[in-house]
């Protein structure tokens, strides 16, 4: 997917607002798709993005969070953990699956599918320029800031 056009997307957040790919035209996009809501990684996934915010946005780029979750149960996870970051509903894992963040999954001895924790960098022309697969949180959103950082210094040269 690296070099790629990101799929194109339109998804609701937590007040049924549409919010488009195509929106975030010339500016940088974290695009990273969580499990659930309120379960201990991705809070701390979600936290640590919000509290980094400011430090994204410095370097023109939007923090986009994605689950299978209402968005109702959106309005309650980010209120709970006074998130800052934007929260999109892919219910029917449409886009989920898009950027192959839907797949099968092993849980003690359990297959099931469900969502693969990934993010991905795309850049301000709609092109996938870093992706992660099967995230591992610690460390993730400071791994993403460098990367950033990294992709924007080698695109000045």
């Amino acid at each position: 997917m690296i070099g790629e056009k990101a799929p194109e997307f339109c998804l609701p957040d937590k007040d049924l607002k549409q919010h488009c790919l195509k929106d975030y035209k010339g500016k940088w996009v974290v695009l990273y798709f969580y499990p659930k809501d309120n379960t201990s990684g991705c809070t701390k996934e979600a936290v640590g993005f919000s509290e980094k915010k400011e430090e994204f946005e410095k370097l023109n780029a939007v923090i986009i969070g994605i689950s299978k979750d209402s968005p109702k149960s959106h309005a309650k996870f980010i209120e709970k953990h006074n998130l800052r970051i934007l929260l999109l509903s892919d219910e029917e894992h449409k886009v989920l699956e898009s950027y192959g963040a839907w797949g099968l999954k092993k849980n003690y001895g359990k297959e099931y599918y469900g969502t693969i924790r990934s993010t991905f960098i795309i850049d301000p022309d709609g092109i996938i320029r870093k992706a992660w697969k099967n995230v591992r949180v610690k460390d993730h959103v400071e791994n993403v800031l460098v990367s950033l950082k990294e992709l924007q210094e080698k695109g000045d040269s």
